[in-house]
């Protein structure tokens, strides 16, 4: 054997192997590295994925059937709906819209459940896309039950009260999973990660007419949401219940009345003039006419905040 052969080519063969290790170190390294900021580049796109837009306002509303909405549909409100305006249900819907329970769509009548009719909602959200800026959208979390006292919105004892309900409202409580309240506030929560609680909408109190309690239990749900949306002190509007000749609860007006000296923020939205299909539910006209109240008032509020395009 030539020794001095075998002693050179060991230390090439060592050289090779050093040279081999380093590269693979230095390849290893260098994926590892890439990996690390992938999986932060990743994780940067789901955190801008997830960020409220804070020019999607969005407004829970809740009550009894003038909220549910009640009036005919006629084709004048199924016409010239920006699609600015939507509506995240709280409720599954199988009907021509095939309306999923915590997706956005356009707010197209009826808004609030699968088979209702018009209500406030519908021109409380046409008249905001109209008069604010057009970068802004409107969203609307509706949830209520034709009927209800306000005891079925109570967080802990609403089923005090579910349970003794007729079997024709148990139906549509159960189409709020059996808790209207937590309802609201589960799609509430799905909206809060797209937009932003401007406010909340109330209609509600024929059932409970002249109960000097009411404006309390009302003030009660209310601070109830605030804390478990976090929503601070968001203004809250409160519809007065119909007037009109032969109606049947105006006496509980002097309740509704007296809500902003229980709920801080709370505002309250006359129903002078407006007429009645029954004794105790808006016309379609009605009903247009307190939705740009409703609207008019948030926008009063809302002040230098947002120029209005008037």
């Amino acid at each position: 054997m030539n020794i001095p052969s075998f002693k050179v080519n060991n230390r090439m063969f060592r050289k090779k192997v050093l040279l081999g290790t380093v590269s693979a170190m230095f390849f290893l390294a260098c994926k590892k590295d890439t990996k690390a900021q992938i999986n932060t580049d990743i994780q940067e796109v789901k955190t801008e994925e997830v960020k409220p837009d804070p020019n999607l306002h969005i407004y829970l509303a809740f009550g009894q059937s003038n909220m549910d909405g009640a009036g005919a549909i006629q084709d004048q409100d199924k016409v010239g709906i920006d699609a600015r305006f939507k509506v995240m249900s709280a409720v599954n819907c199988t009907d021509d819209r095939v309306r999923q329970m915590g997706k956005w769509t356009t707010a197209t009548p009826p808004l609030v459940r699968c088979q209702t009719g018009l209500g406030i909602l519908d021109y409380f959200g046409r008249t905001m896309v109209q008069e604010l800026p057009s970068g802004i959208k409107i969203g609307i979390v509706p949830v209520a039950v034709p009927g209800s006292d306000i005891a079925l919105f109570d967080k802990v004892n609403y089923n005090s009260y579910a349970t003794t309900a007729p079997s024709w409202m148990k139906d549509v409580i159960n189409s709020y999973g059996g808790n209207p309240y937590a309802r609201l506030v589960e799609i509430a929560k799905l909206a809060q990660k797209e937009g932003v609680i401007k406010g909340i909408l109330f209609h509600q109190g024929e059932t409970n007419t002249n109960s000097t309690e009411w404006k309390n239990k009302v003030a009660n749900v209310v601070s109830n949401l605030k804390a478990d949306l976090k929503l601070g002190d968001v203004p809250f509007l409160a519809g007065e219940l119909l007037a009109s000749e032969d109606a049947c609860c105006s006496s509980h007006n002097m309740e509704v009345n007296k809500l902003p000296s229980v709920i801080n923020n709370a505002h309250v939205i006359s129903s002078a003039g407006l007429l009645g299909a029954d004794a105790a539910h808006f016309n379609s006209a009605s009903y247009r006419e307190f939705g740009k109240r409703y609207a008019e008032k948030m926008i009063e509020l809302m002040g230098s905040d947002i120029i209005t395009k008037r």
